[in-house]
């Protein structure tokens, strides 16, 4: 069976203190998957119910094996550029823009992006020469 597997690409070139990348990281990781999803609001408006719609490498990756990697690169642009390739190839990809509030002096940043939960070959083909964070 083929093996799932999720890539957090972060911008270096930010400086971002170590616990703003990996919260950054983590949104991106929980995005990537909740951007399939829906929700609905339960009749009292007390609670909600999300449903989503899982490929199955996101079924395999929540359920099997949780492999997570992160890599980086020196720009803006080279972020956006991975990101893009995913996204023209069909594998799932989630942005990050942070808001600025704590580290980029009120400016909306992108800081990161996931790319899958897919299949292996899928995500190495997008990031697999890039270097670990």
């Amino acid at each position: 069976m083929p093996t799932p597997k999720q890539v957090i690409v972060m911008r270096k070139d930010l400086g971002m203190r170590k616990g703003k990348m990996i919260a950054q990281g983590a949104h991106a990781s929980l995005k990537v998957v909740l951007d399939r999803g829906a929700i609905r609001r339960d009749g009292d408006g007390d609670g909600a119910t999300l449903t989503v719609a899982l490929t199955p490498a996101m079924t395999a990756w929540l359920t099997e094996r949780f492999t997570k990697v992160c890599v980086s690169v020196g720009s803006e642009e080279e972020l956006v550029a991975i990101y893009q390739r995913a996204v023209d190839a069909g594998v799932p990809a989630a942005m990050i823009v942070d808001a600025g509030h704590t580290e980029f002096h009120g400016v909306p940043t992108r800081t990161c992006c996931a790319i899958g939960p897919a299949w292996v070959e899928e995500v190495d083909a997008i990031t697999g020469a890039l270097p670990l964070l």
